[in-house]
């Protein structure tokens, strides 16, 4: 059992994977995106020479985390061009595209790590247990264009939304 956790409703859930923090080199990833031509992989080796806000929830298909994904979505029309920003969950590349053409998300990159879990383990995210197994816990991340990792957000109550003031205070 993992000695890390986050609270879901009160109850304590386990993480894998490492605590990330200020200062570490950010794990490079390989997600997969819906796009025009079908389905393709995205790393963060794509991004190289940007800052990526990085904003990881459990499921588009609950109120919090599509608040989280449009409110990331009507932020990101303020940055600079040399910001990135995505959201990543474990939800199927198909139904995050579903989602993003009804909520008209069109400024942030929505990507999957339902393939093999990977992100969330070396991001720490993974729920390795439970009711909850197999989702990402909520967490928010900025990797500066040096690939460090600039600032770090586990949201400590999966149901709550992050603190969007820090996390885009941390990307300027």
């Amino acid at each position: 059992m993992s000695h890390r956790t986050v609270n879901f409703k009160g109850n304590p859930v386990p993480l894998e994977g490492p605590e990330l923090k200020p200062g570490d080199t950010a794990p490079n990833f390989r997600l997969q995106q819906n796009a025009s031509d079908g389905l393709g992989d995205v790393t963060l080796d794509d991004f190289a020479g940007k800052t990526v806000l990085i904003s990881v929830v459990p499921s588009l298909d609950t109120s919090v985390c599509a608040q989280q994904t449009r409110t990331f979505n009507q932020k990101a029309a303020q940055l600079p061009d040399n910001v990135a920003v995505l959201t990543v969950s474990m939800d199927l590349p198909f139904a995050q595209a579903r989602f993003c053409g009804s909520e008209h998300i069109d400024r942030i990159k929505v990507l999957s790590d339902h393939r093999t879990g990977d992100f969330g383990r070396a991001y720490g995210l993974l729920i390795a247990e439970g009711p909850l197994q197999r989702i990402l816990a909520r967490a928010v991340f900025v990797v500066g264009p040096d690939c460090k990792v600039k600032y770090v957000e586990y949201v400590p109550e999966i149901t709550q939304e992050p603190n969007y003031d820090a996390a885009l205070a941390a990307v300027a």
